[in-house]
């Protein structure tokens, strides 16, 4: 086949995806428009093609003939479309839409392979496994991240307000300071911008980081940052709002401040990529004449 004959199988195979997980695909659209936890699908796919585009130009286009493992996915994937659609009585609105379209990120990654080859897809392995993201979370799993970061987040804004010498007591995912009550409620778990944050980070780390350890370090990095963001929120919102004025307690800083605290997120991220970009490139070279001196170059592997 030629290359351009490759490009248009390509794209038919993934219009095909389209009618077959066509409600599914508007399903998870209506809820990435209406539920926080899911606001950042929105974004996977177009940050996806993008990674692609860039990555593009110097991955190895290898179109290499058509080997077993991308027809193998593409029949997995028909089979999880199938099995979703036929126990959509079984299982919960979110676990089907689950599956359903972690079968069609399945179908995507398997086009790729029976297109382009193995060797295609080691080099967007990055951007085609980003694609995973748009996968909306199974209800056990949202339930238990979401009670996870309640809880965290009562446990280290308990901790800022020990360390400001504010008196307070906490009870599960209450905390009592003087003259007020807190509940930190599911809504004040900040999945949304904590699953922001998270991505951002997944995605710098990819594009200035070349050692997998260092891009692991950011990623596992971002998780604690993300309770120390909505920590932070809490414990400034309650301190402003008992010392300076009660307004702050149902203000504009406590509904729509959340941007506020992804940003300091986000910009302890960027600190700490420099660092680890800094040191990424500072390679030894060694002295030639005999000497043990070692000097350092920039821009080494």
């Amino acid at each position: 086949m030629t290359n351009r004959a490759r490009y248009i199988e390509l794209s038919a195979l993934v219009a095909g995806s389209l009618v077959v997980w066509w409600h599914p695909i508007a399903a998870n659209l209506k809820l990435a428009l209406s539920s926080d936890a899911h606001t950042h699908i929105l974004l996977i796919l177009p940050l996806s093609m993008a990674l692609v585009y860039l990555e593009g130009k110097e991955a190895r286009l290898t179109f290499e003939s058509r080997g077993r493992l991308g027809a193998i996915l593409l029949t997995a994937a028909l089979l999880l479309r199938a099995v979703s659609a036929w126990t959509t009585g079984h299982l919960s609105p979110n676990d089907f839409l689950s599956l359903s379209i972690f079968a069609l990120v399945i179908w995507w990654i398997g086009c790729v392979i029976l297109c382009f080859g193995l060797q295609t897809f080691r080099s967007l392995l990055f951007p085609l496994c980003f694609l995973f993201l748009v996968v909306p979370f199974p209800e056990h799993a949202l339930s238990w991240v979401t009670e996870f970061l309640q809880h965290q987040s009562t446990v280290a804004a308990s901790i800022l307000f020990r360390c400001a010498r504010v008196p307070v007591t906490r009870e599960g995912i209450m905390l009592s300071i003087p003259g007020l009550d807190i509940e930190v409620a599911r809504e004040c778990s900040s999945i949304r911008s904590s699953m922001m944050l998270i991505i951002t980070t997944m995605v710098l780390a990819h594009l200035f980081l070349r050692s997998l350890w260092k891009k692991a370090l950011l990623i596992v990095i971002a998780l604690p940052l993300s309770v120390a963001k909505n920590a932070l929120r809490i414990f400034t919102i309650a301190e402003l709002g008992t010392r300076v004025d009660p307004g702050f307690l149902d203000g504009r800083l406590h509904r729509q401040g959340g941007i506020v605290f992804w940003s300091l997120a986000v910009a302890a991220v960027v600190v700490l990529l420099c660092v680890l970009t800094r040191c990424e490139f500072r390679t030894p070279v060694v002295v030639e004449g005999g000497g043990k001196g070692r000097a350092w170059q920039r821009g080494g592997k």
